[in-house]
């Protein structure tokens, strides 16, 4: 066997190895966050309403908003931070204003720090839930209705809701 053969069959073993580790990249780090908590990607279905409130704790949830870079929408929540009880009802206001002089759609996409709290954050009714057409100029009240299970970890006393703006591209 000639040392181009021995070559050839090495690099095409490197390059089916690299491209079967490429394919399970995906798989194996939504096993790393689920098992390190990070990535905090808390649950897109609606929650039932809460009926048991844990009346010894609160828990600080902080908002933060940021647009993906070109996204005509500013959005911001009208209150940054409230202290809530586990299982009580919360309301929280958001405002998007489109910037653009052309109707756009965008999508809000949430995440939960600590990641190991999305667990624990229960959304009744979100704009995340579905994408929000905004007229040239429109701007809008959005609403989060949410509450923090009454099960949450003693040690996890504040988290940070964060959604990223996305600017969706539609057919009409």
């Amino acid at each position: 066997m000639s040392k181009n053969t021995k070559l050839f069959k090495k690099l095409v073993i490197a390059s089916v190895a690299m491209f079967a580790f490429a394919f399970a990249l995906v798989p194996l780090y939504n096993v790393f966050c689920d098992i390190t908590g990070l990535n905090g990607k808390p649950s897109l279905a609606r929650a039932e309403v809460s009926t048991a409130v844990d009346l010894n704790r609160q828990v600080g949830v902080g908002f933060l908003t940021h647009v993906q870079n070109g996204a005509p929408f500013e959005v911001t929540v009208d209150q940054a931070r409230v202290t809530v009880k586990p299982g009580e009802m919360n309301q929280v206001t958001f405002s998007a204003h489109n910037l653009s002089n052309e109707s756009r759609t965008m999508q809000a996409v949430p995440s939960i720090s600590p990641g190991l709290a999305a667990q624990y954050m229960h959304k009744v009714e979100c704009f995340c839930f579905t994408q929000q057409i905004l007229q040239p100029g429109e701007k809008v009240s959005l609403i989060l209705l949410f509450y923090i299970d009454t099960e949450i970890t003693p040690n996890i006393e504040e988290l940070t809701l964060s959604y990223t703006v996305f600017d969706i591209v539609t057919d009409n």
